[in-house]
């Protein structure tokens, strides 16, 4: 089992940056590709970013592409993802999620963990 609790996120202008974190708990947090999604009120959950469980590897979406950094401490036993450059389109309930299973992936349902989500509000 594993658990994850987002932090980081908050009320920020356009143009402004954030950086969300996720702790997980466990001792096997490097074996779990790890990944962030986000959804926007009466939308579907998407995709945002995902890092690698063995060489630390990553995807993002496009809209994201330039502006978002994903990354993790396996010895913190947490994944951050930093957001610049914020659009008021980016304003969505973020979660983390984590997979045992594969190296990497954008699937939702691949992921077996999730979090409870933060929210990010960008104003413009």
């Amino acid at each position: 089992q594993v658990q994850l609790v987002e932090s980081g996120g908050g009320l920020v202008q356009a143009g402004g940056s954030l950086r969300l974190s996720c702790a997980a708990s466990g001792r096997t947090f490097s074996n779990y590709a790890m990944g962030w999604f986000r959804q926007a009120p009466g939308k579907e959950r998407e995709f945002v970013a995902a890092i690698g469980r063995n060489d630390g590897s990553t995807l993002y979406t496009d809209s994201v592409k330039g502006r978002f950094t994903i990354s993790r401490d396996n010895a913190k036993n947490t994944v951050y993802l930093q957001m610049n450059s914020l659009k008021p389109e980016d304003t969505a309930v973020y979660y983390c999620a984590a997979d045992r299973y594969t190296i990497i992936t954008v699937i939702p349902s691949h992921y077996h963990y999730w979090g409870q989500g933060t929210q990010v509000t960008v104003s413009s």
